[in-house]
Parts: structure tokens; C-alpha cells; sequence
């Protein structure tokens, strides 16, 4: 005689990848523990577990309708669903981990110099000022190149104008600074 439990699986895959999301919510029920505490296991985190798990089930429900049931139960499959996200979420960790700590040191100062932050404040204020001469095509373009960081194709692009208009009015803006704000401006 068949195991009903296991015909139970096969039936809540069956009707959860025709959409039924009862089903789906049955088999949720019955293997996120298991899923969670082996991620868990894997990642050593409680929230990379549950991320772990939920991303495991949501894989599950997008490939559910190709999946084809060779064993008695789903847990094998979401088995290896889960180690596949965890091992990418290692990967990701790691990665994020290496590239945080080589830009620590040279991004953050290691103390505030309030002096120089009130010479930035006004060398700022200055610059605003000065920016209020320009014309206003001349502004747009400061502000989309320079402070938007807009390639000057894609300013010339979206100001309607040549690409050689946006690199001839920003290159006269900047000397026009620097000359504005004397060495202060270096």
C-alpha cells in the first residue's frame, strides 16, 4: 500500500503548480522548519536563515511548475534549494565583506577637523554663489555633469543640445570658478 503521506506531497506539488496557493501554503507549513534550521546550520545567523528560507520557497514556487517529483517527498529538492541560496549568500558575504574593508581605512577620516569643515562650508558657499551667475543652460549642465555625474553625451542628451556644447560651456564654468574662487577653488 502506497504511503498516504507521500501521495499527500504528490498531490499539493501537483495542484500548487497549477497555481494553488492552499497547496503551496501546505507544504510551506510542513517544510520551512526543516529548510530553516538547515540554513541555519549553514549560515550560523538566525536572519540569513530566514532570508535563506524564504528565498529557498520562493525559488520552489517559481520552478514548481517544471518540477517533476521523483521521490516520495519535497524535502529533498528544497534541500537542495536551500544549500544553493546559502552557498550564494556566502559568496555574496564574503564579496561584500572584502570590498567594505578595503575602502574602510581610506574613505573615512580618522578624526573630524572642524576647521576644515568650516572652510568647506564657506569654500561651498561660495561656489553656490557663484554658480547663481551662470546662466541657466549653464547651471543645468553644472549640475547634470558635474553633480549628477551625466556622461556629457547623455546631459547633450537630455538638454537638447551637442555634445560639444556640453563640453565647451562646462570646461569655461569650471575656469570660471577657479578664477572666481582664487586658490582657495585648488
Amino acid at each position: 500500500m502506497a504511503d498516504p503521506l507521500a501521495r499527500r506531497d504528490a498531490d499539493l506539488v501537483a495542484a500548487a503548480a497549477r497555481g494553488d496557493q492552499q497547496a503551496f501554503r501546505e507544504l510551506y507549513r510542513a517544510y520551512a522548519r526543516p529548510v530553516y534550521w538547515l540554513a541555519h546550520g549553514l549560515l550560523g545567523d538566525t536572519s540569513d536563515a530566514e532570508d535563506v528560507m524564504q528565498e529557498t520557497f520562493l525559488v520552489a514556487w517559481r520552478r514548481l511548475p517544471t518540477l517533476d517529483l521523483v521521490s516520495d517527498s519535497l524535502l529533498p529538492w528544497l534541500v537542495t534549494i536551500c544549500r544553493f541560496q546559502s552557498a550564494n549568500r556566502m559568496r555574496r558575504q564574503r564579496r561584500d565583506r572584502l570590498n567594505t574593508d578595503a575602502g574602510v581605512d581610506e574613505t573615512i577620516p580618522g578624526t573630524v577637523d572642524v576647521e576644515d569643515q568650516v572652510i568647506g562650508s564657506a569654500l561651498a558657499e561660495r561656489v553656490v554663489a557663484e554658480l547663481g551667475t551662470l546662466s541657466p543652460l549653464d547651471q543645468q549642465i553644472f549640475r547634470l555633469c558635474a553633480t549628477e555625474g551625466y556622461a556629457y553625451a547623455a546631459a547633450a542628451e537630455e538638454l537638447g543640445i551637442s555634445h560639444a556644447v556640453v563640453r565647451n560651456r562646462l570646461s569655461r564654468v569650471r575656469t570660471r570658478l577657479r578664477t572666481a574662487l582664487g586658490t582657495e577653488g585648488s
